[in-house]
C-alpha cells in the first residue's frame, strides 16, 4: 500500500445496538492492493469477516477475509459494508447500491436504519439418513442428537429437537473442521410463549472452524439457506431468525423464488487508520 494512512470502520451488523450482533471491519479504498495486504489486514483485525470495498462503474466491487481466507459470500460484512457507505454519504435513505462479488451481482438497498440485501437462496441439496454419511459421527462431533441433517452449497445444517438444545451445544470445533463443508448451522423452531405470537420463527447458531472462525455471532449467508429450509416447514415466506450466539443477532428474511431478502441494521462502534 502506499503510505498514506487507508481508513477503516469496525462495525456490528444485525443489531441496533454496540457490542451486540456480528462485528466486521470495513475498509473502503480507492483500488485493489495485493491479496497478501488484503488477508494479513483481516488477520490483523482479527474478527469474523473484513471487507474492502473499491469503487466501480456501477457501485463497488466487495471481497469477504476471515483471518484465515477469503470466502464466497456473507451477509453481516455486506450490512456493516452498508452502513459505512451510509456514513459517508454515499448511501441516501431509499437508494440502491450494487455490490459486484464472488457471488456475483448483489444489491443494498437502504429503509432508515434498515439495509435489505439481496441475496441468493441457498436451499439444501441433499438429504443424510440419520445413520450414515456425514450425519453418522454429527451428533458426537455436536454434542446433541439432530432430527435432520442435509447440506446447502457451503454448509451442513443439522436441525435438533428446540431452541434450548442450539443454545446449549458444545461443539468438538476440531472435528467440525476436518468436515467436508464451509460450516455447520444448527438450528430449530424459535421458543413459544403460550398464548402469544412468537418474536421470532427460528433460531440458529453457525460454526465454521475451518474458516477460522469457531463460531459466527450472526451469519447472514447462513440464513440463506435457513430462509428456504424453514420457509418449506412453517408455510411462510417472510420470517425473524433469532441467531442465539452469546452476542446474539437479528435477520429479517424473506424468501422470493430463488433469492433471499436479509434485512438488518448496523451500528458502527470505532473508526481508525491503517499506518502500513
Amino acid at each position: 500500500m502506499s503510505d498514506s494512512p487507508v481508513k477503516y470502520f469496525v462495525v456490528d451488523a444485525f443489531t441496533n445496538r454496540p457490542f451486540a450482533g456480528n462485528p466486521a471491519a470495513i475498509v473502503p479504498l480507492e483500488r485493489w492492493p495485493d491479496d497478501a495486504w488484503l488477508q494479513q489486514v483481516a488477520r490483523e483485525m482479527n474478527l469474523s469477516e473484513t471487507a474492502y470495498l473499491v469503487p466501480n462503474a456501477t457501485g463497488y466491487d466487495l471481497r469477504w477475509f476471515t483471518p484465515a481466507v477469503e470466502v464466497d459470500l456473507c451477509g453481516h460484512a455486506t450490512i456493516a459494508s452498508s452502513a459505512v457507505l451510509a456514513k459517508l454519504g454515499k448511501m441516501v435513505d431509499g437508494q440502491e447500491v450494487a455490490f459486484s462479488t464472488r457471488s456475483g451481482r448483489l444489491t443494498a438497498r437502504r429503509q432508515g436504519t434498515v439495509f435489505r440485501l439481496d441475496f441468493p437462496a441457498l436451499p439444501v441439496e441433499e438429504k443424510f439418513d440419520m445413520n450414515s454419511g456425514p450425519a453418522a459421527g454429527l451428533a458426537d462431533a455436536l454434542g446433541a442428537t439432530p432430527v435432520f441433517v442435509g447440506r446447502s452449497r457451503f454448509d451442513l445444517l443439522a436441525e435438533v429437537e428446540s431452541e434450548a438444545v442450539v443454545r446449549a451445544v458444545s461443539p468438538d470445533f476440531r472435528r467440525i473442521g476436518r468436515m467436508p463443508y464451509r460450516g455447520l448451522i444448527v438450528t430449530a423452531p424459535a421458543d413459544r410463549v403460550a398464548g402469544d405470537s412468537p418474536e421470532f420463527d427460528f433460531a440458529s447458531r453457525f460454526f465454521a472452524p475451518a474458516l477460522g472462525v469457531d463460531e459466527d455471532p450472526v451469519c447472514g449467508s447462513a440464513h440463506c439457506c435457513l430462509a428456504p429450509y424453514w420457509s418449506e416447514k412453517l408455510g411462510k415466506t417472510k420470517m425473524v431468525g433469532h441467531q442465539v450466539s452469546a452476542r446474539s443477532g437479528i435477520v429479517h428474511v424473506e424468501l422470493r423464488g430463488d433469492r433471499v431478502q436479509l434485512g438488518g441494521e448496523g451500528v458502527i462502534v470505532a473508526a481508525g487508520e491503517l499506518l502500513a
